[in-house]
C-alpha cells in the first residue's frame, strides 16, 4: 500500500443518502480475482443505461470531474453488504478520498485496509463541500481540508491515521512484529509432555 499524506483535487459531488455496496459495485461484477479493475463497474446502474451507455445525467459521466480524487456524500456510506470489492472499485476508479457525515462501519475499516480515506463531517460541512468548486487539499497529517481560505479539521483515530500515512496493510502491520512472532514461536516450539 501507497503511503497517504496530501490530496489535492476538485470535489466529485454525490448528494445521495443510503449509498448501498451493491450500487457501488453490483454482484455481477464480484468475478475478477484482484484487487484492480473494479473502476470500470463503479456506480454501474447508475452510470449506465440498459444498453451499456453513458447516462449524461449522473455526476461520474460528467468530464469536469474525470480527475477528481475526493468523493463527497450524504449519510450512512457503503451500508448493505460487507463487500470489500466497494472500496476496490472506489479506488481502481480514481478516489483516495472520501467524505460522508456517516459510513457503514465494515465499509468504513475496509477503507483503511485499501489506502483510502475516508472522513466523517458534520451535515453543514459535507453541504458547504458540495457546493464547493475549487481545488481542494486534504492533508492527512495535519488533519485539515482547505479550500480557498478557509478550512475544516477533521479527525482520524492515532492508529489508522499512522497506517494510511506509512501505508501499511494487514500483512505489513503483522510484519512490523516479526521479532516477536519469531521469538513466540522459538519460545513454543518447546513442549511439555507433561
Amino acid at each position: 500500500m501507497e503511503p497517504f499524506s496530501k490530496v489535492s483535487s476538485i470535489i466529485t459531488p454525490l448528494d445521495k443518502a443510503n449509498v448501498d455496496t451493491d450500487q457501488i459495485i453490483p454482484k455481477q461484477f464480484l468475478k475478477l480475482i484482484t484487487k484492480s479493475g473494479f473502476g470500470r463497474f463503479l456506480f454501474y446502474d447508475w452510470r449506465f443505461d440498459q444498453d451499456g451507455k453513458p447516462k449524461n445525467d449522473f455526476v461520474l459521466n460528467d468530464s469536469a470531474y474525470q480527475d477528481s480524487k475526493i468523493l463527497v456524500t450524504n449519510e450512512n456510506f457503503g451500508c448493505g453488504s460487507s463487500r470489500e470489492h466497494a472500496v476496490w472499485a472506489l479506488k481502481d476508479f480514481g478516489f483516495n478520498v472520501i467524505i460522508s457525515p456517516s459510513f457503514a462501519d465494515i465499509f468504513y475499516s475496509n477503507c483503511f485496509k485499501n489506502g483510502v480515506l475516508p472522513i466523517i463531517l458534520d451535515i453543514e460541512k459535507i453541504h458547504k463541500l458540495l457546493q464547493c468548486e475549487e481545488k481542494v487539499e486534504i492533508n492527512l497529517d495535519s488533519q485539515k481540508i482547505t479550500f480557498g481560505n478557509e478550512y475544516i479539521d477533521f479527525n482520524i483515530d492515532s492508529h489508522r491515521r499512522s497506517r494510511l500515512l506509512e501505508g501499511l496493510d494487514d500483512i505489513d502491520l503483522t510484519l512490523k512484529e516479526d521479532k516477536r512472532i519469531e521469538e513466540f514461536e522459538k519460545n513454543s516450539s518447546i513442549i511439555s509432555i507433561f
